[in-house]
């Protein structure tokens, strides 16, 4: 099947490569090493004549074995194109999006169907049968309406709607309870078997769901799925897909037939994985095992001596289901208008802002619903507009935590500039959008980076708004510290999305950064330290709120400033600390930040590249930091639709260059391919000139050599550059501790983190069983016995809160307390003072703790001590 010209290019790729590598070509992967070439040669050549399957039978390797065989080939950077990347990472994605569904499909249907039935059924409706029928339907139903097929939620709840289908037509003498008694009921009432004749299966199967939901309720309980969303499913996309198929049943259920027949032309044209041979377990579709070393031991630190408590992980689905439900219960008390108290804000604004929000949350409901449609398939739009609700009320209910604290901060209730300004609330509504998207949008595969990416990932979201990547940054932070509830996999994917801004992003032509940075160089004047340097080694900051950087000026008045602007007399635009520089116009602070961030991001990447390459030079690292510096702050035109790590890696190689260390390029590109989070395209595909892209080696050459080239070479003097100070690397105050924290004052208390796996159940989260045993374990929300526990814990806490009060009262100046954290760093309960009645004495007093630390810091902060939450110790 294969062409001369595909086999011929493919045959000088296999020679380069042995010539490379000869154990390449061994006697053991000669089959293999031919296979990779000619996948890598057609795709290159727009020739692919054989599907994904057939390639993998030809040469007898599975699927994970041959992406990871891939990789090994890719040892050369010029070997693989970004194109054959591209294409290997959606054919993982749809990969992992199929095992993970298949496994739930084959233990689901172990549920609802006897092994060995009745002999009153028929052997034609035997389970493998069955089997059979169901999977292929649903592939079928995936290839049809989906155009993103790596969505695993979405072909989640596509599977239940076939699932309940199916079950409806079975024979209830198949079934197992509880779907047995569900299906009798349904034909005592009618519902599942109405007359064919005269009426439509669009119309009949309508009617069939909304006189009978049984059957599909059970399923969404018993996988905690959202009954609306699946019914919704059901009728905007699993409906209209049974209409074009054209599916007939017969006894009961479709002609297995009709239905291959259809599938086998998709996966031909599709030329990617046949997916039907899940049914038979074949060998080239069976996942890599997992070894046993990978499973959780809880808790971490047990004693061989003790018991181990094996916590298998969750699944791709399981997890996936509980994010989403996790998301709807803290959602559900949200409402899809402005609360009260956002319209007591609103009105106390010089200017309301009422009808421009309502306005721009109406028309990007429109717009979101389109791109959504357009993204996923025209079938999905009412999806996307669920979806998009969820985002609002996000959205008010975290606008409405940013005002409490910046009102608490400020003593100030009129913020008529921040929520009249349209910036702010496109940022705002888009993250919490993107919070929704994410949560739904979790891929099969368990690994990070960008290889976990889907079609509707971050930045996705981006272009949606039409939003700049340097005016959705203000918001990430202060989105995460006012909404404690965010689970930490969200917190993650935000600092994700901010660290891609932050490397690229932002960078892009057209981004307003480099208006700033311009007219930042032409405030301070290019002798000056200019404000992007942020002095780099002092400690940094998290106490920056939305509203400083959204307000923040982007222009200096051209006196030097007295106070603050005259926008900031109602709205909180001059931030506390800045205020007392007089003698300076008073400088972005959004940018100021922004190279802060980007230093510290630069600086961590640079010394975990450091450390695998160069840890036997450690004189070398301070050197490839300033010039690694020194290019982001005074050559940032280098960074123009460029990314951070192609600087990164260009200055590493100029510094050992320069110093006669023996490190090629093609060490450190094998070395970056290691680390968390990139992206090959990164150094295989970067900017030369106006739309003329090569490999970082030839950017090097031409363009960052070229520029730096007398500043590199002064490192080789005997009066190098003033070497830039190693910055400060604080605590990231977008994570959670991994170990337990101690009750301050002295008690034997610890908090930790819920580990363990858990299923939604009647509203509530239940842990599982959890080590050791011995120990006194409570889970608020939850009922956990006898009350003795708590009369114990109850009496301790109020011993530590005695202590606590005694050594506040002695000390003027108190020592910080240890951090004791339910949410971010930095982020306290808005009111610590304020409880409701049913909550338990154990949470009021971890409250009143809280309130304390606050106050504490406060009392700080007022004595002139800058200290931040996040340097606390």
């Amino acid at each position: 099947k294969v062409p001369e010209s595909v086999r011929e290019k493919a045959w000088k790729t296999y020679e380069g490569l042995s010539a490379v590598d000869g154990a390449l070509a061994g006697n053991k992967k000669k089959k293999e090493t031919w296979g990779v070439c000619i996948f890598i040669v057609a795709i290159d050549l727009d020739e692919v004549t054989f599907t994904f399957t057939e390639l993998l039978k030809s040469i007898s390797i599975n699927v994970c074995t041959f992406f990871q065989f891939l990789k090994e080939v890719d040892v050369n950077m010029d070997t693989v194109s970004t194109k054959v990347d591209s294409t290997v990472s959606r054919l993982k994605k749809k990969y992992d999006v199929l095992v993970a569904l298949y496994h739930k499909f084959e233990r689901t249907c172990g549920l609802i169907y006897l092994e060995q039935p009745s002999s009153e059924i028929s052997a034609e409706l035997s389970s493998v049968l069955v089997l059979k029928n169901y999977w292929i339907t649903f592939l079928l139903a995936k290839g049809k309406v989906l155009q993103v097929e790596d969505d695993l939620v979405i072909s989640f709840q596509l599977l239940l709607c076939v699932l309940d289908y199916f079950i409806k037509l079975s024979p209830p003498a198949m079934l197992k309870e509880p779907y047995k008694s569900a299906v009798t009921a349904a034909t005592v009432n009618g519902s599942a078997r109405t007359p064919r004749r005269g009426q439509s299966r669009s119309t009949r199967t309508a009617k069939q769901l909304d006189t009978d939901t049984k059957i599909i309720e059970i399923l969404c309980k018993e996988h905690d799925c959202n009954l609306d969303e699946v019914k919704n499913v059901y009728l905007t996309s699993f409906i209209p897909f049974l209409s074009s198929a054209g599916i007939v049943a017969s006894n009961g259920l479709p002609e297995v037939e009709a239905i291959l027949k259809q599938y086998e032309e998709l996966y031909l044209r599709n030329k990617d994985i046949d997916a039907r041979l899940f049914l038979n377990h074949d060998e080239t579709l069976q996942p890599n095992v997992i070894p046993c070393s990978q499973l959780e031991r809880t808790p971490l630190k047990n004693s061989p001596e003790e018991e181990i408590s094996l916590i298998l992980p969750q699944t791709p689905v399981r997890a996936a289901m509980n994010n989403i439900q996790q998301l709807i219960m803290i959602l559900n008390s949200a409402t899809d208008k402005p609360s009260d108290t956002l319209i007591t804000y609103f009105n106390n604004c010089t200017v309301n802002p009422q009808d421009s929000i309502l306005k721009r949350v109406e028309s990007f409901h429109h717009i979101f619903k389109k791109k959504f449609a357009e993204a996923v398939g025209q079938g999905w739009a009412e999806t996307g507009a669920q979806r998009y609700r969820l985002g609002v009320r996000l959205y008010y209910r975290v606008m409405e935590s940013m005002l409490k604290s910046e009102e608490e901060r400020l003593s100030v209730q009129n913020f008529s500039t921040l929520l009249n300004d349209n910036i702010f609330h496109t940022s705002l509504l888009a993250c919490a959008v993107e919070v929704v998207m994410a949560t739904y949008g979790r891929n099969a595969s368990q690994s990070d980076g960008t290889s976990a990416e889907t079609d509707l990932s971050f930045p996705w979201i981006l272009n949606v708004f039409d939003l700049k990547a340097f005016d959705f940054y203000k918001v990430i932070e202060s989105f995460i510290r006012a909404e404690p509830s965010l689970t930490r996999e969200m917190i993650k994917h935000l600092e994700r999305c901010e660290h891609r801004i932050l490397e690229s992003l932002a960078w892009q032509s057209g981004s307003p950064l480099f208006d700033l940075i311009k007219q930042s160089k032409e405030r301070e004047g290019q002798t000056d330290q200019p404000e992007t340097t942020s002095t780099p080694s002092t400690p940094f900051q998290h106490n920056h709120t939305a509203a400083d950087l959204y307000l923040s000026p982007v222009k200096s008045p051209k006196k030097k400033a007295s106070g603050p602007p005259p926008s900031a007399n109602s709205t909180p635009n001059a931030q506390p600390t800045a205020s007392p520089q007089t003698q300076k116009p008073q400088k972005s602070i959004s940018l100021s930040l922004f190279y802060k961030k980007v230093f510290l991001l630069a600086y961590r990447r640079l010394h975990t590249l450091f450390l695998q390459l160069l840890s036997e030079h450690p004189d070398l690292e301070s050197l490839i930091w300033t010039l690694f510096q020194y290019t982001l702050q005074n050559e940032y035109e280098l960074m123009r639709d460029r990314h951070l790590d192609q600087i990164m890696m260009c200055s590493m190689y100029g510094i050992c260059k320069v110093k006669n260390v023996d490190l090629r390029f093609k060490i450190i590109v094998s070395a970056y391919k290691e680390l968390c989070n990139t992206n090959q395209e990164t150094f295989k595909r970067v900017l030369i000139r106006e739309e003329q892209y090569d490999s970082i080696i030839v950017f090097y050459n031409l363009v960052f050599m070229q520029k730096l080239k007398t500043n590199i070479l002064q490192y080789a003097s005997n009066r190098p550059p003033t070497l830039s100070p190693i910055p400060h690397v604080p605590r990231s105050p977008y994570q959670f501790s991994n170990s337990p924290r101690r009750v301050p004052a002295g008690s034997n208390i610890y908090i930790s983190p819920l580990k363990s796996p858990y299923k939604f159940s009647d509203g509530f989260q239940s842990p599982t069983k959890m080590t050791p045993r011995s120990r006194i374990l409570v889970s608020i929300g939850e009922s956990f016995g006898t009350s003795e526990k708590f009369q114990k814990i109850n009496q301790m806490l109020c011993n530590s809160d005695c202590q606590l009060k005694r050594s506040a009262e002695v000390s003027a100046a108190p020592k910080p307390l240890k951090r004791l954290r339910f949410d971010i760093e930095g982020q306290d309960e808005a009111d610590g003072s304020k409880h409701l009645p049913q909550e338990s004495k154990f949470q009021q007093k971890l409250a009143e703790m809280t309130s304390t630390r606050t106050r504490m810091q406060k009392q700080k902060l007022n004595d002139g001590n800058d200290t931040s939450v996040s340097e606390e110790k």
